[in-house]
């Protein structure tokens, strides 16, 4: 049995073809040329599909269905991407509309949700009944596996965890709200943090200023890193901070769900022990725990960039 899946971004849109075990076999890759027609954006997701069942030597005949991670809010009773900012996307059929062009059923599930479901089939998740994945990047994606099946709740728009608020009042964000996690833990979030640290400190000599060449503009996810491996303090201070941050949401989150695993993925996750040791102290120390019972483990993403194809494909399962 084979299995596609296509991962829609704003920028580039990829598709895979996968085989039992779950493993990536055929590839095709393209630019998202947006703002788009309806019409013109179906044909581009029928045209990556067609090219990697092409590499893969199968035929659509071949697929039970084709799954599609697309960004926005995505309602997959219809199939309906209701709406996508970046893609220009308002109550675009998508399911109906690539389904008459392939001649194939399709699946249609948020991007977050698919790269989530991707880790629990054949990732860092694998084997758990209920998991969650965290996604640091730009903002905070996430996706949560309750009982083996996404979690969408009532509306489909379950699993916004960048929105939940660690801070009150605190940094704006790009949701409305102020003090969302994702304004203090995702990599953009970090990089605020180490910028406001710098403009505050009273030392503009130490390492960290030589890291960017004392232009804040070149401060990046791991400026705060490397100063703390050259023995800057206020590096150590920045990353213990950011530390906090983002212990504080996964606490919530593990206090909420309490999933079998947690995984995390992006690139600062790249920083390896150096984030997760603390990372996993903070959470032992702060989580609610229940005596000799079951601890959430904590574990970092294995799929990378495949997980929103991996999972996509296998929507239908």
């Amino acid at each position: 049995m084979y299995y596609l899946g296509i991962d829609l971004g704003g920028t580039h849109m990829a598709a895979g073809v996968i085989n039992d075990s779950y493993e990536i076999i055929a590839r095709a890759k393209q630019d998202t040329i947006v703002p788009c027609s309806h019409e013109e954006m179906t044909e581009q997701l029928s045209r990556v599909a067609l090219d990697a069942l092409k590499n893969a030597g199968i035929s659509v005949n071949d697929l039970p269905w084709i799954g599609v991670g697309t960004p926005g809010s995505v309602n997959r009773s219809t199939g309906i991407v209701g709406f996508a900012g970046n893609l220009y996307l308002k109550n675009y059929e998508l399911a109906k509309r690539l389904s008459e062009r392939m001649k194939c059923k399709v699946i249609v599930e948020n991007d977050a949700n698919a790269a989530a479901y991707g880790e629990y089939m054949a990732g860092a998740m694998k084997g758990a009944k209920s998991a969650l994945a965290i996604t640091l990047g730009t903002g905070i994606g996430s996706g949560i596996i309750l009982d083996g099946k996404i979690y969408g709740g009532c509306n489909f728009a379950a699993g916004e965890m960048g929105h939940i608020v660690i801070e009150y009042n605190g940094r704006l964000c790009t949701c409305g709200r102020r003090g969302c996690w994702e304004t203090y833990a995702s990599a953009t979030g970090l990089i605020t943090t180490t910028r406001l640290f710098m403009e505050k400190a009273a030392n503009k000599e130490s390492p960290i200023w030589h890291l960017i060449n004392r232009d804040l503009k070149k401060i990046n996810g791991r400026t705060a890193f490397d100063a703390m491996r050259a023995g800057d303090p206020l590096g150590k201070e920045i990353v213990d901070t950011y530390i906090g941050h983002l212990g504080c949401g996964i606490v919530n989150c593990i206090n909420t769900f309490q999933p079998d695993i947690l995984c995390i993925g992006g690139g600062i996750c790249n920083e390896g022990e150096t984030l997760l040791k603390p990372l996993r102290a903070y959470v032992e120390k702060e989580v609610f725990s229940v005596p000799n019972g079951k601890a959430t483990e904590l574990k970092v993403a294995q799929l990378g960039n495949d997980a929103g194809i991996i999972g996509a494909a296998l929507l239908g399962k």
